[in-house]
Formats: structure tokens, sequence, C-alpha cells
């Protein structure tokens, strides 16, 4: 029986998402006026507000982009905060355009929900984050822990796996927000939190002596986060697909808020057509031919965001790693915009 429910479900959820992407996207945002992106209820680095209510995040940064190459106008955007319970049911219905909220592309979420992944926006991966009192060096000595999670993410199955494979027992807590899960472990509800790496350096953050906690040095998973689209409507995908690329490209190519209106003389024929000066870059989308430079110019380049957001010129001080582009060691590669 509980198959068969979790089948039918999905089968309503894919027939939801199908018909809400019969509708034309694009022609609605610019009916609208704004993108509607729905973002997490507060992840450090992702998507947050700031002391002045304002959304800043490497994930806000993709909403931005896709309203900068759509409407010309990066602060366009209509935020909705969810919870990882939420969030696809929110896609499905038509309640928001995208969705950017450190997500991980999986098959299930890919293959039954009638959803779509445009690319990886950040490759993370599952740790634990404990208080250094317990003594504990290793994920490997956490048998019979209690261990915070986040409900309706990835990070469930995860810790489960994990356990099982090396013989151990836990007791899950779950919750609902990232910032309820972080309240349970201060408040010692849990010896551990386990979540993606990336959200553990912000919940550091948030402990009030950051240098009584340390992540425990195990990755458990992979987790290629990305922004998520409705299956049927390939106008729109392409759309919030090309953007990311074009964030990537603008990186390869040097090209950044500051300089890029400097590179209008470029000889260079790759930059002539990013910057929609050759060839007609934007008719094939559907939007103005300078979509890519108006990303660049009102939000930056991947570098630039992930540097102010989660990196070295931020708070979390996170390593780029496998988030380098392909030409620096890393994973990041933009597919040419020709």
């Amino acid at each position: 029986m509980k198959l068969l429910k979790t089948l039918s479900l999905s089968a309503a959820a894919l027939a939801l998402a199908s018909t809400v992407s019969s509708a034309d996207t694009l022609d609605s945002v610019k009916e609208k006026g704004v993108v509607t992106c729905g973002v997490s209820t507060g992840i450090a680095g992702f998507s947050a507000t700031d002391s002045s209510g304002e959304w800043k995040g490497l994930d806000v940064d993709m909403c931005k982009a896709v309203a900068s190459a759509v409407l010309g106008d990066s602060t366009k955007v209509k935020y909705v905060p969810l919870t990882a319970k939420e969030r696809f049911t929110a896609l499905q219905s038509g309640e928001i355009d995208l969705l950017a909220r450190s997500t991980t592309w999986t098959l299930t979420r890919d293959a039954s929900l009638g959803l779509n992944f445009v690319g990886v926006n950040y490759y993370d991966g599952q740790g634990f984050l404990v208080n250094k009192g317990i003594g504990v060096n290793s994920a490997k000595e956490l048998d019979g822990a209690t261990v915070c999670i986040q409900a309706g993410t990835t990070t469930e199955l995860n810790v489960t796996d994990y356990f099982t494979a090396n013989k151990m027992t836990y007791k899950p807590i779950t919750y609902d927000t990232s910032g309820q899960t972080i309240e349970g472990f201060k408040s010692g509800r849990c010896d551990v939190v386990s979540s993606d790496a990336s959200q553990l350096y912000g919940l550091v953050l948030k402990v009030q002596d950051p240098t009584s906690v340390k992540v425990l040095p195990e990755i458990i998973s992979k987790e290629p986060l990305g922004p998520v689209v409705r299956q049927g409507d390939d106008k729109w995908f392409n759309i919030v697909k090309w953007s990311h690329i074009a964030m990537l490209n603008g990186e390869e190519f040097g090209l950044t808020a500051k300089n890029i209106d400097s590179m209008a003389n470029t000889t260079n024929p790759d930059i002539q057509r990013f910057l929609g000066i050759n060839g007609e870059p934007g008719k094939m989308l559907g939007i103005d031919d300078k979509w890519a430079y108006n990303i660049i110019k009102q939000v930056g380049n991947y570098g630039e965001s992930f540097d102010r957001n989660v990196g070295m010129g931020s708070a979390l001080k996170i390593e780029r790693g496998l988030n380098k582009l392909w030409n620096d060691g890393g994973l990041q590669y933009g597919a040419p915009i020709r």
C-alpha cells in the first residue's frame, strides 16, 4: 500500500506540473514585470535577508540573473520563502516561476515530480557539525548519537544510509527549517547537526561561541545544488539555464560588473557575441540580445557572486574547491554562447 500511495502521489504531482507548465512562463513573467523566485527561509550565503531586510546569497543572485536577462532589471524579483517541504509543490502549482533554494539534483526529483534541474550552481556534500566537548573527531565515532536534521531534505536518507553502512545507530530529531535545526542543537536536544557542508559553515556563525563547535572531516554524499523549473516549458528552461552559463562564461572571459562597459570595443568574437554586439544571442531565447551583458553588469560573474556570498569575501570563508572553473581545477564549466 505504501508503495502504491507513493507512486500515486508522484503521478499526481507530475500531472499538476504538466498542466501548469503548458503556460508560457516567459510571457507570464513579462506581463507581471517580475520573476517570482522561491528561496529558503534563511540559509546563510545562499538565500537570507540582511539587517535591512534585503535578500542576499548565491541563490538570490541566480534569481537576479534571470530577472536581468528577461526584464533588464535585477531588482524585478519577488522572493517567496519556502521550507524544504513546501518548495516543490510551490513550483509545481505555479506559485513561483523558479526555485533557487539549495536544492539537490537527484534522479527521483528530476524524473518523478515534473521538474527540470537547469544546472549546478554549487557542488556540495553532506557533513556533520558537533560540539567539541563530546570528544568526537570522526563521523565514524557517532554510534548512538542524537542527530538534528531538517525534514524534507536529502539529508534524512543520507544519514540513514551512512549509519547503516557503518553499522551504527542514531536517533533523528527533525525540524522544518534550518533555523529550528540549529536552535535544537544549541539547546542540547541533539549531539550533532547533519546538513550540506556549506550550510554547516553558516550554522557555526549562529552558535554563541563558534570556537566550541567543529565540522567533522567526512563528507558522506554528493549534493549538486541548482535551480529548478517546471517541465514542459523549454523556452523558460533555456533562459534560466543560460543565465547560469552566462555567469560562468563571464568569469572565464574576465568580465566583471566594473569592467564590462570597457569591453565594448573588444575584437574577441566570443566576447562580442556575449555582449550582443555581433549575432543575435538573445533572439534565440526570446529575450534582448544584451541579456548576458545585463547579468554581468547588474549581478556580476559567478566568481564575484561566490566570493561575496560564500567565499573569502563573506563571513563563511568557504574555499572554491570543486566550484572553481574547469580551467582552474574545478567542475564549473560554461557551454559556449555561439
